[in-house]
């Protein structure tokens, strides 16, 4: 990232149709957008800090590795087949999400469960030069070693210039804000029974040709 917070995030849910079916939501016709606060931005190496709202009313917080977009220029109603020459870079992030407080906690709006301070790690940057293709990427997710996301950028319902086209729509993406392109299967809360984020656990996560973002949990459950 060129400053320590971005102008906006935007950020796409069910984008890939694996992670749609684990958490028992329809396939989008239509991209599902939502915003997280550009306060929540952190490096690699940044400790994911589990506030104590997020262990009320139970343990909630999840993981989603996914591929960030970085946006070069101010982008107003591009075409498909130019907006990618608004993509400055690519890196690899991790959009922390406290589930309650997503689901259940705010009326149905996702945002203040995805907005709590630490809860959008992003890595290093890589330039879009050196990724020729954003749709021809691994991503991978460790959680203390162990892989629990694997998949292919190809697998997006909505690929990235898509979703540069869509948002830009009647809409100025702000030079320097950050498109989230959603997380495959393999979340936490998916998983029987559910395994959420813990103090002590660390988690990683991996695009060839991009980068990586690794950082630590603090507070939470032991």
């Amino acid at each position: 990232m060129t400053a320590r917070f971005p102008p906006a995030i935007l950020a796409i849910g069910r984008n890939y149709a694996d992670h749609a079916r684990e958490m028992s939501g329809d396939v989008p016709e239509r991209p599902v957008v939502f915003m997280k606060n550009p306060a929540a931005v952190i490096g690699d190496r940044d400790a994911i800090r589990i506030p104590p709202i997020c262990r009320e009313p139970h343990e909630q917080v999840d993981y989603e590795g996914e591929l960030a977009v970085i946006v070069g220029r101010d982008a107003r109603d591009v075409s498909e087949t130019d907006a990618l020459g608004f993509v400055s870079g690519y890196a690899a992030a991790n959009d922390v999400s406290a589930r309650w407080w997503q689901k259940q906690g705010a009326g149905g709006q996702f945002v203040r469960g995805k907005s709590f301070d630490t809860f959008c790690p992003i890595g290093p940057v890589a330039p879009a030069a050196r990724v020729p293709d954003p749709q021809g990427l691994r991503l991978v997710t460790r959680l203390n070693g162990d892989v629990v996301q694997d998949a292919s950028t190809a697998d997006m319902i909505f690929p990235v210039r898509t979703l540069l086209a869509e948002l830009s729509r009647g809409t100025t993406l702000l030079a320097g804000t950050v498109i989230l392109t959603g997380t495959p299967a393999g979340v936490g809360a998916a998983r029987t029974p559910p395994r959420f984020l813990r103090d002590g656990d660390v988690v990683e996560v991996m695009i060839d040709g991009v980068g990586r973002v690794r950082n630590a949990v603090v507070g939470g459950v032991t």
